[in-house]
Parts: structure tokens; C-alpha cells; sequence
């Protein structure tokens, strides 16, 4: 159910499934896409300090072994998966903006994906992207995790409609006013020693 404008939406908005009402303020507190009114809004970063911007993205892809193995071995009729998925995964980052409706476009300076295989069933994907901009980068680190995840599964879909795609995050970030935050015990591809 969208919410009404005007103060009402300020105040409370009805949470149809559950047959509640919740104050706005509760799921709008801190967060910038949405104005005084509720509606949402491309946040002005302008008056923000252009400094390197980093960011780092995980996720997996769980699939029966014999997929996996033929995914290392590059024996796929569709070819080199993880090539195809690499390639999938850094143009998502460089189109973030256009699947994203309020993210900035961002004139990235560097974007990698890494894959690993840390047991029989999974393949780990890792994504890093920079830029020297006002904003940062981790809904490009993300999108470029997640796009990779797909492609693999499309390449791979003929053999094995039960991958899951599952625990996509974001790793680490710095730059910018919150500087640098990383998650504990991280062990994902591309991670710095």
C-alpha cells in the first residue's frame, strides 16, 4: 500500500497485512531517499567531499557438485562461465544507476569480480569497486555480486534448476563521512590480506 501525502503520512501508515498501524518515523527515521512528506527523492550530494571510495560485496551460489565441477572445468556448452559471469558482473556495476532508482551514476575508477570455490557444492563471489566521487560505491559492489549470481545460474540452468543464490552483502567500505567499515570474519574472494 503506497502512503498518503500530506501530514497523515507523517503521523502513521497502515500496514495492511498485519492490520496495524506503525508511526512513519519508525521505518523513516534516519533514511535520506525520503523527503519530510514521505515521498521519495534522489539525495543532493553536492555539498559532499569528493575523497577514493572503495567498496567490497560477497555473496554464493549453492549448486549440486557435479554442476560445480563443470563450471571449474569449463565444460559447459554455453562456454566459460565464469568469464561470461565476470564480465556480467562488472558491466552491472558500471549500470547500477539504471537499476537502482536513487542511486547516482558514478564515474567508477575500478571494478573486479573474483570467484572461489570454498567446497564441493559452492562457488563464492566476491566484487571490489572504486571511485573518487561525492557519493559512494557499495550498491555497485552489490549489483555487480548479484548480477554475476544470476548469469551463473542462467549459464547453468539447463543442469541444475536448484541453485540458490544466497547470502549477497557488502563486506567492506570506506570513504566519506562514515569512513571505514568492514565485517567481522570475512572470508570472501578478493578480500585484502
Amino acid at each position: 500500500m503506497a502512503l498518503p501525502l500530506g501530514q497523515a503520512a507523517l503521523k502513521y501508515t497502515l500496514i495492511a497485512s498485519w492490520g496495524i498501524s506503525i508511526p512513519v518515523g519508525i521505518f523513516m527515521g534516519n533514511l535520506s531517499h525520503f523527503d519530510e512528506h514521505g515521498s521519495s527523492h534522489m539525495v543532493d550530494v553536492s555539498e559532499k567531499d569528493v575523497t577514493v571510495r572503495f567498496a567490497r560485496a560477497s555473496g554464493r551460489l549453492r549448486m549440486a557438485p557435479a554442476t560445480l565441477a563443470r563450471i571449474r572445468q569449463r565444460d559447459l556448452e554455453k562456454g566459460d562461465v565464469l568469464e561470461v559471469a565476470r564480465l556480467a558482473g562488472i558491466m552491472a556495476a558500471k549500470r547500477t544507476s539504471d537499476l537502482i532508482p536513487l542511486c547516482h551514476p558514478l564515474p567508477l575508477t575500478g571494478a573486479e569480480v573474483e570467484f572461489e570455490f570454498p567446497d564441493s557444492e559452492t562457488l563464492a563471489i566476491g566484487a571490489t569497486v572504486k571511485v573518487t566521487s561525492h557519493t559512494g560505491v557499495e550498491m555497485e559492489a552489490l549489483t555487480a555480486v548479484s548480477v554475476a549470481a544470476l548469469t551463473v545460474y542462467d549459464m547453468c540452468k539447463s543442469i541444475d534448476r536448484m541453485m540458490v543464490v544466497q547470502q549477497i552483502q557488502l563486506e567492506e567500505k570506506s570513504g566519506g563521512r562514515s569512513g571505514h567499515i568492514a565485517r567481522q570474519n570475512s572470508t570472501t574472494p578478493g578480500r585484502p590480506e
